[in-house]
């Protein structure tokens, strides 16, 4: 380990963040760099425990004791190299991840876990300031084909482990650009774009092929991709989003919140939306129901965009601010947090549902009616029911539907392939990633269901082999799942 007394002597220290009333004037990225001394010390914090439960919150097994004691010592190449061994991404983990690896830090049952993802972000961006992080092209072929449909982290991160093995790999996106939900999902201040296109641009400089406006089910048949490719993978994420079916839900104003996030992705790319199809927050009064990351981020850009006003609605209670006793270590901490977009304001409502939506006789979103719920747990169920009396209205000429998704969507590519889904709406595989279909193979959300950008890579990765293992008899390609 770095320093025997470092978990005792130094303290967690608070991400570097841009001042609010700056960073809500632009898109940029919103958080700062730790200097490279305090990265130092935030290493030297990691216990390197005889057993690192780190390792076991993290899906990837990224070998987290290792690398924090690395930028103990200043070995950042040597950080970065290990760091690689597990994780193809770290930026977008680093970035995006919300650390499950933290709440199972063996620090984090007396005091605030090791800073995790931010020394991982680090190393990564160190690396490429010092152009360490370079294409590894194939030196032997197989001759394999490989479409992996969807371009989001399974889909790249399944392209990268199956193009080292050697194989010709093609990637297929519905939209203009490669990226999926990380190009169009994630909102420019929270990582901007630059990230993902030098990770394309290594993964291009590797030999993997890139086909935009390729929508399998649509314009690209499957019958096509299975003539043309030794096998496939499915990793086109869990798309179809989850509604709110009460009255007035055909109001002008109610948008699900991924229609909103993906326009001003757009315009962040420089491209003009037709004013009869702007989604805008600026001069409204507006509403976000659901209170996951992704009405986090509708929560930013409504900020950037200029609303009047914001509450977030979230039908659970308040979060605790510590653990609660049947959430014990080394579980992930279910606890009150606060995102950098909810420092820059708006109000967050707990406890409430949506009976119905308002408009005036134009068919425009004009409110929202609400009612207060109380949980109720029997046999080990949790429900809610209304409190009598509670209901209550907030203004609303913009409604965003962040409520999370419900699945893949199934019309089109799953049904035209006829891959076996399971009774939560999912795509089915075997131990080894494949479906149903002989060489059609599933990774990420699409099997999963919604879930962590950490998942979607681990299971790539754990794909990749069993693909590989599928056409060449036997894989090298490590795999945590």
């Amino acid at each position: 380990m770095g320093k025997i007394t470092g978990f005792i002597e130094f303290h967690r220290a608070k991400q570097p963040y841009r001042p609010v009333a700056e960073r809500i004037r632009d898109w940029r990225q919103v958080m700062l760099p730790y200097s490279e001394a305090e990265l130092k010390t935030q290493g030297a914090r990691c216990m390197d425990c005889g057993i690192p439960f780190c390792q076991q919150g993290c899906p990837l097994g990224n070998i987290i004791p290792d690398w924090n004691d690395l930028v103990y010592r200043g070995q950042w190449q040597e950080a970065i190299n290990r760091l690689h061994a597990t994780n193809n991404f770290p930026d977008f983990t680093g970035t995006l991840c919300p650390a499950p690896c933290e709440g199972s830090c063996v620090l984090d049952i007396i005091d605030d876990p090791v800073t995790i993802k931010a020394i991982e972000l680090a190393i990564n961006d160190h690396a490429f300031e010092q152009n360490w992080v370079r294409p590894l092209p194939p030196k032997v072929l197989t001759g394999k084909k490989i479409a992996i449909v969807g371009s989001g982290p399974a889909g790249l991160a399944a392209a990268q482990q199956l193009r080292r093995a050697g194989h010709e790999v093609v990637v297929l996106e519905r939209d203009d650009r490669i990226g999926g939900l990380l190009r169009y999902g994630i909102p420019e201040f929270k990582m901007e774009k630059h990230v993902l296109d030098r990770r394309l641009d290594q993964l291009r400089a590797e030999g993997v092929t890139f086909r935009t406006h390729a929508h399998v089910g649509v314009n690209v048949s499957t019958e096509e991709l299975k003539k043309d490719f030794d096998a496939i993978l499915l990793a086109g994420g869990a798309c179809a989003p989850r509604d709110l079916p009460v009255p007035g839900r055909e109001l002008s104003g109610v948008h699900f919140a991924m229609e909103y996030l993906t326009q001003q992705n757009h315009r962040c790319e420089g491209d003009t939306i037709p004013a009869d199809h702007a989604i805008t927050a600026k001069g409204k009064h507006v509403v976000i129901i659901g209170g996951g990351d992704t009405g986090a981020d509708c929560l930013g850009t409504v900020h950037r965009q200029g609303a009047v006003s914001v509450h977030q609605l979230e039908i659970m209670p308040l979060p605790p601010a510590h653990r609660a006793p049947n959430n014990p270590w080394p579980e992930y901490p279910h606890i009150y947090r606060v995102s950098a977009a909810h420092e820059e304001g708006g109000v967050r409502v707990y406890s409430v549902s949506t009976k119905r939506f308002t408009g005036d006789d134009q068919g425009r979103l004009q409110g929202l009616e609400l009612v207060k719920l109380e949980p109720v747990r029997a046999g080990g169920r949790l429900s809610f029911k209304e409190i009598p009396g509670s209901q209550f209205t907030l203004p609303c000429e913009l409604a965003l539907l962040a409520m999370g998704f419900v699945g893949p969507e199934q019309p089109g590519m799953l049904q035209q392939l006829g891959v076996k889904i399971t009774e939560r709406g999912n795509v089915w595989r075997d131990a080894n990633w494949m479906t149903n279909v002989p060489g059609v193979f599933t990774a990420g959300d699409m099997q999963r269901g919604q879930s962590l950008i950490v998942w979607a890579i681990a299971e790539a990765r754990s794909a990749a082999r069993g693909i590989d293992k599928f056409l060449t008899g036997t894989s090298d390609l490590p795999a945590p799942l």
